[in-house]
């Protein structure tokens, strides 16, 4: 488990050491001169991480602050093709680093050995970027260059994977995330995107657990091995609550509960509405079964239910929602898929740097405040963003990282909860609500 030091000493190490041993290699620095790579990573990381919307005039006072003198313009003009591949491999040297914390002590996270909740995300970038980054297409409503961001977060420890950079028109299921994490015994919540039988009988294979969406069309078979209907079956069952053992596959197989809740008729309509909505758009039509079928939220789990409970699976499901919200803090606050400039390697360089700020970002999320199961990751986020000077400050050594970071510690722990909530509970308040039942 990663302690305050252990972070500084990351962060002084990936920003300094790491950057520099790449500035010759990317061609950033061809000759000995006043911006060196370290300085240089320091400014856009650190500057965008104060105001993600940061000017090249704001960014030159961050590059002042951390003792570099350099104009707008200078800045500029080192906004290239080499810096931006140079800031591409800081950002994989971060990712490589295995930054966790002690466990959030919320009782049903804590049955297994990790709760991983994994998805993907896509910025559209300017077709001029499309020998770096291929899109679905080349033009109209299929962009020619785009990025897609796959992350990976467990829920216990806050340890994050990713974020790892794939072409735009990469499917979900190639997400180099997918399959056992090597830890037993560890828990998968995944979205339909990443719905496949191969990974599922993987993670049974490798004593890992899965609670996942069922794909609609995927056969279904009964206890027995017979192939039955699935909105047959469950309307067989004559309850709003199913939970019985089935089988997935027609050569899989795969032995799993059946986990089914039926839904309010107003969600249903919505979900229809939208099926109908999708299916206009690709001009094909939606099946009566798979319409009838939005009356229920499926799931399938290779969990025991004495380990987790139709009531804990339906609460759970719910977890995987987290991963959206990184994201969501990413992109409305870290501005991850905005940027100021139309020069395309100026571009990539701000959406690297920014990306590696939101890590750098996440590893003092985790020691500032993970331990609350209650933690606001924006209100968190935010008094990060107000304390950067104490990181300028740490890196030019005015005061140990380590007592820059102590001190954002000590801020973030006096304004980082949520406020409970009786109509519609937080997410940690319906865990917690779980914690006697085993």
């Amino acid at each position: 488990m990663t302690s305050i030091p252990g972070i500084a000493e990351k962060m002084q190490t990936v920003l300094t050491t790491t950057a520099d041993g790449f500035a010759r290699k990317t061609g950033f620095v061809q000759r000995l001169g006043k911006v060196t790579a370290s300085a240089f990573c320091q400014t856009c990381v650190l500057g965008w991480l104060r105001n993600p919307a940061a000017t090249l005039d704001e960014l030159a006072v961050t590059a002042a602050s951390l003792g570099l003198s350099i104009s707008p313009p200078g800045l500029h003009h080192r906004f290239t093709r080499e810096a931006a591949i140079l800031l591409q491999n800081v950002l994989r040297a971060v990712v490589s680093e295995v930054v966790s914390v002690e466990p959030v002590a919320i009782p049903i996270l804590n049955r297994f050995a990790a709760v991983i909740v994994q998805d993907g995300s896509t910025i559209t970038l300017p077709s001029a970027l499309a020998e770096v980054w291929r899109g679905c297409g080349n033009g109209g409503d299929q962009p020619g260059a785009a990025l897609k961001i796959q992350v990976g977060l467990d829920l216990r420890t806050g340890a994050l994977q990713g974020p790892i950079l794939q072409d735009g028109r990469s499917q979900d299921r190639t997400s180099p995330l997918q399959g056992p994490s090597g830890t037993a015994k560890a828990l998968h919540l995944n979205d339909l995107g990443y719905f496949s039988l191969d990974n599922l009988q993987e993670l049974d294979e490798n004593g890992e657990y899965y609670l996942s969406r069922l794909r609609a069309g995927t056969v279904v078979l009964d206890d027995g091995g017979g192939r039955v209907d699935l909105l047959g079956l469950l309307q067989k069952q004559g309850v709003g609550i199913v939970d019985i053992p089935i089988q997935i596959g027609l050569t899989h197989r795969l032995s799993v509960r059946l986990v089914a809740v039926r839904v309010p008729e107003e969600v249903a309509n919505e979900r229809r509405r939208k099926l109908n909505e999708e299916a206009r758009k690709k001009g094909q039509p939606v099946s009566k079964a798979r319409l009838r079928l939005a009356d229920w939220t499926i799931y399938v789990t290779n969990a025991l239910e004495e380990l987790l409970s139709l009531r804990d699976a339906v609460v759970m499901a719910r977890v995987r929602w987290q991963i959206e919200l990184l994201f969501k803090l990413w992109k409305q606050h870290g501005r991850i898929d905005e940027w100021r400039s139309e020069k395309p390697w100026r571009i990539l360089c701000e959406i690297y740097a920014k990306l590696i700020a939101m890590v750098l970002q996440h590893w003092l999320l985790l020691v500032c405040s993970w331990r609350y199961p209650d933690r606001s990751m924006v209100k968190a986020a935010q008094i990060i963003r107000d304390n950067v000077a104490l990181l300028v400050s740490g890196m030019r050594n005015v005061i140990p990282l380590a007592v820059a970071i102590e001190q954002i510690q000590t801020c973030v722990a006096a304004g980082c909860r949520m406020n409970r909530r009786r109509k519609k509970p937080n997410t940690y308040q319906l865990l917690l609500d779980l914690q006697d039942v085993a």
